[in-house]
């Protein structure tokens, strides 16, 4: 969950995960491992505020989905 939102954002801006970890001074396949692992809040704090999203969105169980308004006639 944590990790897949964070490749998702990471994937939008045109960055690697290992990028991100390199930028953020993290051991190589750091985020990577929290497919399996739930990371401390201070590292998610770091991701979330080197992203510029809100922790919220890297904890979210769903990634964000638009929404369309139909108008009715």
């Amino acid at each position: 969950m944590i990790y897949d939102n964070v490749k998702t954002i990471c994937e939008k801006r045109g960055i690697s995960i290992a990028a991100l970890e390199r930028e953020i001074g993290f051991a190589r396949s750091t985020i990577q491992k929290w497919n399996e692992n739930e990371p401390g809040v201070r590292k998610v704090q770091k991701v979330a505020d080197f992203l510029g999203v809100p922790m919220e969105e890297l904890l979210e169980d769903e990634p964000a989905k638009e929404v369309v308004l139909i108008q009715k006639y």
